[in-house]
């Protein structure tokens, strides 16, 4: 019998491969600020692997990686999980800087505070829907841009 997967209030069952938007905060736009975590749950149980980059935003090279790596044929024979978070500083990606807004390096912050920075913030909701759910994970770092 499987152990259940749930990330923010969604059950992923075995067999499945889901894309989920976990809610970060709100642009100047008004224009949500989600976190990507793409999840493909195996038929049988295994490790649970979480996969991530750009930490920093101006770290890019492991986008393309996990990129890759979803696509990869082998998938389908996965057994276990993998959660694969493409850009988990996703303001730094989209200015082009190692930073979120708040000019603290995201790296530093873990396990972060439900209700501190925006950097806190999202090391808290890392750590708890992603990190605390694996036996297993990868960061990504190259130099940067």
């Amino acid at each position: 019998m499987s152990e259940p997967l749930v990330i923010q209030r969604r059950n992923v069952v075995p067999g499945s491969r889901v894309t989920l938007e976990l809610p970060l905060a709100q642009l100047y736009t008004h224009t949500p600020l989600t976190l990507p975590v793409h999840i493909v749950r195996g038929r049988t149980d295994g490790p649970r692997l979480f996969v991530c980059a750009a930490i920093h935003g101006d770290e890019l090279n492991g986008v393309e990686i996990i990129r890759r790596l979803l696509r990869h044929s082998s998938i389908r024979r996965l057994r276990g999980t993998l959660l694969a978070i493409p850009i988990v500083n996703v303001y730094g990606v989209i200015q082009h800087t190692r930073y979120l807004p708040d000019r603290r390096d995201l790296n530093r912050a873990f396990p972060g505070q439900g209700g501190g920075s925006l950097t806190a913030r999202l090391a808290h909701l890392f750590m708890n829907e992603i990190v605390e759910k694996c036996t297993h994970g990868i960061d990504l770092h190259t130099g940067a841009i």
